[in-house]
């Protein structure tokens, strides 16, 4: 499998400090190979990190508590992990990619699909976290080592799911950053909790966030930038990669790398082509779809945006039930989880 299963329980600082601890090993010869820490050091003691941080600990507080437990967990200085989790927020292009799919069938099942693209060192080198919480519903979320959960794929124990795509949105502004906001979507409990956060706080990086949940029968998509927000009713199909395609946000300052634009245009010319009747393999068909010369399904060791396919996750969700499968890019073999029973 291309990950390990953790279950974590506890307070915030708590989880933060287990979140930390699983990374601990691994954190500084990743970061040492990562072109992206060498890019983000330049913004060490930066004020403008800093009011980043005042808007987050304002804003989510909570969030703000986890990362001082991850910080506390890896044994490194909390302004690092700070940088690391803000890297997004600062950098106009960041090894984190992704490609997302939604269906509405016929029996009124939603299927929300992902393809989790990065930093090919992490493939095999990160964990799907089970998370049980004192103050929140806990959640499902893959997890990349020192980062705090959520801005990959994930669903919580109140049904909802969320899978987030990388935007290189060319804008800063302060506000909360865009790790903050994806992992305290999944402390809301229906999605149009999860809407009004997305819409109504302050953000200063880029995300895509799909979005469903088990106690409501639509789909969002979701762009969330530094100079607006557009949330998109999708209706019965939607595929979407790592830039702006919204009326609202298309026209904002924005990298659209090759593999972006290619995989795009992929994605949707498969959605298109979708009917109610749609099953779960033609959604995971798509996500391995490995035509082109910049294909969906991304495992080249020369991808010009330095990134691979590290896991596939489809979700199943239906009125108060969702099921997790997570695929191997290589071995195609799956885990099923139903994300809304309490872990033993």
């Amino acid at each position: 499998m291309p990950y390990k299963y953790v279950r974590i329980a506890g307070n915030r600082r708590q989880i933060g400090q287990a979140l930390g601890k699983l990374a601990r090993p691994l954190m500084s010869v990743y970061l040492k190979q990562s072109g992206t820490w060498e890019a983000l050091r330049p913004w060490r003691g930066h004020p403008y990190l800093q009011e980043l941080a005042e808007q987050a600990k304002a804003a989510v507080p909570a969030i703000w508590e986890e990362l001082e437990g991850l910080a506390d967990g890896l044994r490194m200085p909390l302004d690092d992990v700070l940088l690391w989790n803000c890297r997004g927020d600062l950098l106009h292009n960041t090894t984190d990619g992704c490609t997302s799919a939604a269906l509405k069938a016929a029996d009124g099942t939603r299927w929300i699909a992902h393809n989790e693209d990065g930093d090919p060192y992490l493939y095999g080198r990160c964990y799907l976290v089970d998370v049980a919480m004192e103050d929140a519903p806990g959640y499902l979320s893959f997890y990349y080592p020192g980062s705090l959960p959520g801005h990959t794929f994930g669903a919580n124990r109140a049904g909802l799911v969320q899978t987030i795509n990388n935007l290189r949105t060319r804008q800063r502004q302060p506000g909360v950053p865009r790790m903050f906001l994806a992992r305290a979507v999944l402390d809301c409990s229906t999605l149009d909790e999860a809407i009004d956060l997305l819409r109504d706080t302050p953000h200063s990086g880029g995300f895509h966030h799909m979005l469903g949940s088990a106690s409501d029968p639509r789909l969002f998509s979701a762009e969330v930038t530094p100079g607006a927000v557009s949330i998109l009713d999708i209706g019965t199909r939607y595929g979407h990669a790592n830039h702006m395609i919204h009326v609202e946000t298309r026209g904002q300052a924005q990298l659209i790398t090759e593999s972006s634009r290619a995989r795009q245009n992929r994605i949707e010319g498969i959605v298109d082509g979708w009917s109610p009747e749609t099953t779960s393999a033609d959604l995971l068909a798509a996500l391995h779809d490995t035509q082109g010369k910049l294909p969906i399904l991304r495992t080249a060791t020369d991808d010009p945006d330095a990134e691979n396919t590290l896991a596939t996750a489809v979700f199943e969700i239906r009125d108060e039930e969702v099921t997790l499968r997570v695929y191997d890019r290589r071995s195609k073999a799956d885990i099923a989880l139903d994300v809304m029973s309490d872990p033993d």
